[in-house]
C-alpha cells in the first residue's frame, strides 16, 4: 500500500497511474488483433504475403475506428525484418517493429493534415520522399486527416502519387472522403472502415480489463459500448474515465457507469413510454422533469428515448431472435420491450419519432431546454387521444349500420 494525498491506496493504483491511457497501451500489435474491420485486414493480409502492396492507401471512415492503427501496422509489416514470404504479421521483435511501437521510427513519417495542410508543407513532403529509406525497405508515409489539404497542396500531392519512388508506400487517413479530390482518390486502395457494433466493443473492453484484473458487469460494459456510437477510441477512453470513478480496486458496476456518462435508466425510458401509450400527459410530463431534477441532461433524455423508440419500431418490424438489434438486449429487456411494443402500431412509432426527433433538434437552442421535450409529449398524447376517438366514432357509426 501506498499513500496519496494523504489517502492509503493499493499498489495496483499506483499501477495503473504509472501506466499510458488504455488506448495506447492496448493498440493492437498484430492485424489478428484488430476489431471489426475483417474485409480490409483480409485484404491487406493476402498483398502482404503476396509481395504485391501498392503505393497509395486511402482509408477512410469514422474517427476512433482504426484507420492510423491499421496504417501503421501495414508500415510495420511492409518493414518488418523478421516477416518472411507468404506470411502477413510483423514480429514485434525486431529493431523496425520496436521503434514503431515506441514511436520513433525514423522511415514511417506521419503529417497531421489539420495543421500542415499548406503546399509548403507538401513541397518539403516531396523533397523528403526523394531520399531513400535510412534503415528500411520502404519509407511510409501517414497523412491523417488528408481531406483538409488545400486545392493547391492536393494538386502537388497528386504528381507524387502519380508517379511515387519503388520505395515509398502513402497511406492517406480521413474521416470526409467526399471532401477529397476525385483525382487523389482514383489513385489510392480505397478501404471503407465501418463503425463497430456493440458486441464486439464489449468484448475488447472485456479483454482489457481481464488483463487489467478488474471486475465488471456486463451490463456496464454495454452501456460504455452503447455511448460510445461505434468508436473503439471512444470506448476505450470512457471505460478509463469509468474506472477511475469507480475505483482501481472496485468492480465496475451499471449503475455507476449510468451516474458518471449521465445515461438515462433504461426503467425511466420505459416508463415514460408507458405514459405515452396511455395518453397520460401530466405523469409524462412529470416524469420528465424529475429527471431532468435529479441530473439528467435533457439531451441525453432525448437522445436516449430516441434509441428505445427505434428499438421499438424495429422489434414491431422484426420481432425474431435473429434481429441484430434485439441480440444487444438482456431477456428481461426483450420482455419489457415486447410488452410496449404492443401497445403502438408502427405508424404511431413513426408519428412519436419524428416529433421526438424534432424535439431533439430545438433542445440545444430552447431557452428553457426541456421545453421542446414537454410540448412534443403533448402534442404525441393529442394525437393518440384523436386517432382512438376517431375509431370510436367510426366503430360506432358502423353498429349504426
Amino acid at each position: 500500500m501506498i499513500k496519496l494525498r494523504g489517502r492509503v491506496v493499493s499498489k495496483s493504483f499506483q499501477k495503473v497511474m504509472n501506466s499510458q491511457v488504455l488506448y495506447r497501451k492496448y493498440r493492437p500489435k498484430t492485424f489478428s488483433e484488430v476489431v471489426g474491420q475483417e474485409h480490409i485486414i483480409r485484404t491487406l493480409k493476402n498483398e502482404l504475403e503476396a509481395e504485391s502492396v501498392s503505393h497509395a492507401y486511402l482509408f477512410c471512415g469514422p474517427r476512433g475506428t482504426g484507420k492510423t492503427t491499421v496504417a501503421r501496422l501495414l508500415a510495420k509489416a511492409l518493414n518488418c525484418r523478421n516477416r518472411r514470404q507468404g506470411e502477413s504479421e510483423p514480429c514485434n521483435q525486431c529493431d523496425f517493429c520496436l521503434e514503431i511501437n515506441e514511436g520513433r521510427a525514423i522511415d514511417l513519417i506521419e503529417i497531421d493534415a489539420a495543421s500542415n495542410r499548406g503546399i509548403d508543407e507538401i513541397r518539403q513532403l516531396k523533397e523528403g520522399i526523394g531520399f531513400i529509406p535510412v534503415k528500411s525497405k520502404y519509407k511510409v508515409f501517414i497523412i491523417d486527416e488528408s481531406h483538409q489539404l488545400t486545392k493547391e497542396a492536393s494538386n502537388a500531392l497528386l504528381k507524387t502519387l502519380e508517379e511515387p519512388p519503388a520505395h515509398a508506400v502513402f497511406i492517406l487517413a480521413t474521416t470526409e472522403s467526399h471532401k477529397m479530390i476525385p483525382t487523389i482518390v482514383s489513385r489510392c486502395q480505397r478501404f471503407d472502415f465501418r463503425k463497430l457494433r456493440v458486441e464486439e466493443i464489449t468484448k475488447r473492453l472485456a479483454k482489457i480489463l481481464e488483463r487489467e484484473k478488474i471486475s465488471f458487469e456486463p451490463e456496464a460494459l454495454a452501456l460504455i459500448a452503447f455511448s460510445a456510437g461505434g468508436a473503439q477510441r471512444d470506448a476505450e477512453s470512457m471505460l478509463e474515465q469509468v474506472i477511475s470513478f469507480c475505483g482501481f480496486d472496485k468492480k465496475i458496476e451499471k449503475k455507476e457507469v449510468e451516474e458518471l456518462l449521465g445515461l438515462v435508466e433504461r426503467e425511466i425510458i420505459l416508463r415514460f413510454l408507458e405514459y405515452l401509450s396511455q395518453k397520460n400527459a401530466k405523469e409524462a410530463v412529470e416524469l420528465l422533469n424529475s429527471a431532468l431534477f435529479s441530473g439528467v441532461d435533457p439531451a441525453e433524455f432525448s437522445k436516449s428515448l430516441i434509441r428505445m423508440l427505434r428499438e421499438l419500431l424495429f422489434f414491431k418490424i422484426n420481432p425474431q431472435p435473429s434481429n441484430s438489434l434485439i441480440l444487444e438486449l438482456t431477456e428481461e429487456e426483450r420482455r419489457g420491450l415486447a410488452n410496449l411494443a404492443n401497445r403502438f402500431s408502427e405508424r404511431e412509432l413513426k408519428e412519436i419519432i419524428n416529433q421526438f426527433v424534432l424535439a431533439d433538434q430545438k433542445v440545444k437552442f430552447a431557452s428553457i431546454p426541456q421545453l421542446p421535450l414537454e410540448l412534443a409529449v403533448v402534442e404525441v398524447c393529442q394525437q393518440k387521444k384523436n386517432e382512438e376517438e376517431k375509431k370510436e366514432f367510426n366503430f360506432k357509426k358502423l353498429e349504426l349500420f
